[in-house]
């Protein structure tokens, strides 16, 4: 017998321990469609919809919130200087191929978004970045960075901020980086920062 999963199931609470590997899966509400953000349910932490799952994962903690203010800020100053480019953040959600996935930051063209709108865009931007944090390390990221790839997006920035390293991923290879400045890419002109911008609030931790 089928259950109808109401909002209400996700007012209760329920502990879970310390041990349990994330993302954990959620049952979709009534009337849940991934391409609707309101029919989304509202709950402490982030979603993301892929491979037919929702998925849910615990909100960020101080070091890896730290990083991804960081990289915005980088980002939106780069912005400023190219109009043509639109920088989202605060889990940025794409609606791609049917799933929706959230990045830390991602910068979009501005014409390929359209009209600014509450919906999801559905274009895949040309950078996603992401932070590794407590429930997601690199080995879960280097994943979602393959993903990014294969829908469209051409560079996928990885921040660990324990080694204050970065990690550049596009489909023709990968570099690691801990001092000096980013790669270059030709679909961001003049977007080269250099490494230790995006650890400024966590240098002295």
């Amino acid at each position: 017998m089928s259950v109808v999963v109401t909002l209400d199931w996700y007012a209760e609470r329920i502990s879970v321990p310390r041990a349990a590997r994330f993302p954990l899966e959620l049952d979709p509400p009534s009337g849940f469609r991934p391409a609707e953000p309101r029919t989304w349910p509202a709950v402490e932490g982030r979603l993301e919809y892929t491979g037919r799952r929702l998925l849910f994962m615990p909100p960020c903690g101080t070091l890896q919130q730290g990083v991804a203010v960081d990289i915005v800020a980088i980002l939106r100053a780069w912005a400023a200087r190219h109009r043509g480019f639109f920088v989202g953040g605060n889990e940025a959600g794409m609606l791609l191929s049917g799933e929706v996935r959230a990045a830390e930051a991602a910068v979009w063209r501005r014409r390929d978004l359209g009209r600014i709108s509450a919906k999801l865009p559905t274009a895949p931007p040309l950078l996603a970045v992401e932070v590794a944090g407590r429930d997601e390390g690199e080995t879960e990221l280097r994943d979602k960075a393959s993903w990014y790839l294969r829908h469209g997006v051409q560079v996928v920035w990885i921040a660990i901020p324990d080694a204050r390293e970065l990690i550049v991923v596009t489909l023709a290879g990968e570099s690691r980086h801990r001092s000096g400045r980013l790669p270059r890419c030709s679909a961001l002109p003049g977007l080269w920062p250099p490494v230790r911008g995006f650890f400024r609030q966590v240098a002295s931790s």
